[in-house]
């Protein structure tokens, strides 16, 4: 199991390499850890994807499950909750480029993504029941929230794969591509490094702090994170760039 991250022009790309399918395992969320301990401000997005064509990631390492008790179970979740987590709170945008299978905890990863861009051949699932279990790194959660309760039901009480297509029809997926989707998600990635990078980590703050909370509550949180961006150079510039019909210069502050 390897993981790797390497920044190129302030895009940063993780890839999870465990042939033949990705599977993750203790040593993974290591790795995964201490790469995101090291991210910072070395990057204005991150993209996440699986090496080869055969998965993304197809599920949790079953070898760590035969020997859980109680305590363990918990423990085994929260750590890969609390990892996941950590991706999600990322202060840059998160892409999951998707190509092959993404299963189980693969599934979930995907799900702490802030979208997702799939390759027609994929297939995406949470099959946990299948095992007896049910999924634990927060796909119960970020599933529902994502495509509603029912839906969500269906697929975790099932444990049934569904394609890509199916998948992008239900808003699992954002971005359906015939093939090749960390290219797809690097173009994604070269739009939004094009934009002002505080105004897009304001957005998702606002967005991912409103979720939780009351319409009213969050119509307040995008108002004070406006009025902060107001006091940004980034602003003037962008501001002086459309009037002069020009593209703006953004320097993060």
């Amino acid at each position: 199991m390897k993981v790797t991250w390497e920044v190129d022009n302030r895009l940063g790309l993780i890839t999870i390499d465990a042939p033949p399918v990705n599977a993750l395992n203790k040593s993974f969320f290591k790795q995964m850890d201490e790469i995101l301990h090291t991210i910072g401000d070395s990057c204005d997005v991150v993209v996440i994807c699986g090496a080869g064509d055969k998965a993304f990631v197809a599920g949790a390492d079953i070898k760590e499950f035969p020997e859980l008790k109680k305590e363990d179970g918990i423990e085994l979740c929260r750590r890969g909750q609390r990892i996941f987590q950590r991706i999600a709170e990322l202060k840059q945008p998160v892409i999951a480029a998707i190509d092959g299978f993404a299963l189980g905890g693969g599934l979930e990863l995907a799900l702490a993504c802030d979208f997702r861009v799939a390759s027609r051949k994929s297939q995406l699932g949470l099959p946990e029941v299948k095992l007896g279990i049910i999924p634990g790194y927060g796909g119960t959660q970020r599933l529902a929230r994502l495509v509603g309760p029912g839906k969500a039901k269906q697929l975790i009480f099932s444990g049934e794969f569904i394609s890509a297509e199916e998948a992008y029809r239900i808003g699992l997926v954002e971005i359906l591509v015939e093939e090749n989707a960390l290219e797809e998600a690097k173009r994604w990635a070269g739009i939004i490094m094009k934009r002002g990078p505080l105004a897009v980590r304001a957005a998702k703050r606002v967005i991912d702090d409103g979720l939780r909370a009351s319409l009213s509550e969050g119509l307040e949180m995008e108002a004070q994170a406006f009025g902060e961006i107001c006091l940004t150079e980034d602003k003037n510039e962008g501001v002086a760039a459309f009037f002069e019909r020009r593209e703006p210069r953004f320097q993060n502050k």
